[in-house]
């Protein structure tokens, strides 16, 4: 039971970090039909930009805040130039362009920060606060875990917020169901979608620092295999659905370490990829996805 227990927080901390970059491929998909894969190196340079602060000012809790702040705008920086210089100038290119090009510039940003003499392409050691455990009850928990899962908590609450009851959510919506009458609307499309990008790149950002905060040690590839995870979660839960981002990822993290826990760890991404072909099997628009109707 403990070791039960164990793994649902493990699985819950790790499936809160893929359920904050699955946001960003579900919110940028479900407004401009884009699968952006240069999403998962957005994160990797948000760790980096958040490993530069930690070290200069120490694994403490201001520490660790300023590195939080300080990747999400540089995420947020970065989503503007990527979305301006790349996804803009095909917005109404065929889809396969878009794609393309979103696996071009994820390219461009691992080799770039390969290159950068103050980067490099060897791994290296993320500062963090010692770990120490809380038993609550059944459970233990660490700091760290505490930390993950209650900052992709309010995170998720105040993205949650914005989509809904601010104005700025309002237009989202708007564009995402239908952007040409957005337009006619008096909404700037343009705008709305570089504030999607740059929301998505800032949980991306977050998620850079909190996945590294966790698992202790970046370098220029590090982002692949969480940005395909992080992919995979939001088709499980329904691309273009904020909501079954968040599920997909909580769903996707408890899998994978009880894999780990149960089977084996060599099982752990093969079980991640059966459940989504299995959900796509199911029901391929995902669990909270809606059914696309084309009329001809």
């Amino acid at each position: 039971m403990d070791t039960f227990l164990r793994q649902v927080v493990n699985g819950l901390s790790l499936g809160s970090i893929y359920a904050l970059i699955a946001l960003g491929y579900t919110m940028v998909y479900g407004i401009v039909k884009l699968i952006n894969f240069a999403h998962g190196d957005v994160m990797m340079v948000g760790a980096y930009a958040g490993y530069f602060v930690l070290r200069s000012m120490g694994a403490t809790p201001v520490g660790l805040f300023c590195a939080f702040i300080i990747a999400m705008i540089v995420c947020a920086l970065l989503s503007l130039v990527i979305e301006r210089c790349a996804y803009r100038p095909l917005r109404n290119a065929p889809r396969l362009n878009s794609l393309i090009t979103a696996i071009a510039v994820e390219l461009i940003l691992q080799n770039l920060m390969r290159v950068l003499p103050f980067v490099g392409p060897a791994p290296r050691q993320f500062p963090t606060m010692p770990t120490k455990m809380f038993s609550i009850g059944l459970i233990t928990i660490s700091n760290i875990q505490i930390i993950v899962i209650i900052s992709s908590a309010v995170l998720m609450l105040v993205l949650n917020y914005i989509i809904n009851y601010t104005k700025m959510g309002k237009a989202m919506r708007a564009v995402s169901y239908d952007l040409g009458a957005a337009s006619l609307m008096g909404i700037s499309v343009n705008n709305t979608i570089a504030i999607t990008f740059v929301i998505g790149s800032v949980l991306a950002g977050a998620g850079g620092v909190l996945y590294a905060t966790a698992y202790p040690q970046i370098s220029p590839t590090m982002g692949y295999i969480p940005g395909l995870k992080a992919f995979v979660a939001a088709v499980l839960g329904g691309i273009g659905s904020v909501p079954g981002a968040m599920v997909g990822g909580i769903i996707l993290g408890v899998a994978e370490t009880m894999t780990k826990a149960y089977l084996s760890s060599q099982y752990a991404d093969a079980i991640s990829y059966s459940i989504l072909i299995i959900m796509l099997l199911v029901k391929p628009a995902g669990l909270l996805g809606k059914k696309n109707v084309v009329k001809v």
